[in-house]
């Protein structure tokens, strides 16, 4: 397996898939790394050279924050919208959606898993209106 970016990226797959693998990457950027690179999106990355990962390697590590690095400024940035005590950093502290989604139903990802709440419900003996 190529280790690209402190990443082993896998071999059966496409190239522009495999580059997926790294944080920071998507559809977009692999499509871009590899035109830069010289390689056809569609090869598998077990039919790379040696020469040609190399070349990945150099495009990915001089051009592109990936992997520890844009985790990290991506931590920064949400600990200081937090510091500063802007509405995204107080929705971040509560851990709740950033973006204006709503909340009353959905937002399940963000919240946990659901919390029993007593005197919720149809009580017995009422009907429904």
């Amino acid at each position: 397996m190529p280790r690209v970016a402190g990443i082993d990226i896998p071999v059966n797959k496409q190239a522009w898939v495999s580059l997926q693998y790294i944080y920071g990457i998507g559809p977009a950027q692999s499509q871009k790394i590899l035109a830069k690179a010289k390689i056809a999106p569609e090869v598998k990355v077990k039919d790379l050279t040696e020469d040609e990962v190399n070349r990945l390697r150099e495009i990915i590590d001089k051009q592109f924050r990936v992997e520890g690095e844009l985790r990290k400024e991506v931590n920064f940035n949400i600990k200081r919208l937090i510091e500063i005590g802007s509405f995204r950093g107080s929705r971040h502290r509560k851990s709740l959606p950033a973006r204006g989604q709503r909340t009353r139903t959905n937002a399940r990802t963000k919240r946990g898993s659901r919390k029993t709440v007593a005197g919720r419900g149809q009580k017995r003996g009422t009907a429904k209106k």
